[in-house]
């Protein structure tokens, strides 16, 4: 019974074989949050642009004014999610460097 059960964990291969796929869909998914952040600044400065255009009678001015606004929001908010996913992957690279030094 315990050769048979050798021969499953040895076709199943190392334990952290995952890591890998989900360390992708992690990407994946804070890529998805950066366009999001980008598209939303971008939405919401039309929304207002637009508004204040209808309410004051200025077709273009307003519109494109936030509108730029909203980009640039918007790519603030994606360099400060750029950052923080940059420290976090620093703070766990340290840690593995700091777990293959203790072994």
């Amino acid at each position: 019974m315990k050769e048979l059960e050798a021969k499953i964990e040895a076709a199943k291969g190392p334990k952290g074989g995952k890591k890998h796929q989900e360390e992708h869909y992690s990407m994946a998914n804070q890529a998805w949050r950066m366009v999001t952040e980008l598209v939303a600044g971008l939405g919401i400065g039309f929304g207002i642009g637009y508004g204040l255009d209808v309410l004051l009678g200025t077709t273009p001015l307003f519109m494109v004014l936030f509108i730029l606004l909203g980009l640039a929001a918007g790519v603030n908010v994606m360099m400060r999610t750029a950052k923080e996913i940059q420290a976090t992957q620093e703070a766990a690279q340290v840690a593995d460097e700091g777990d293959k030094d203790g072994v």
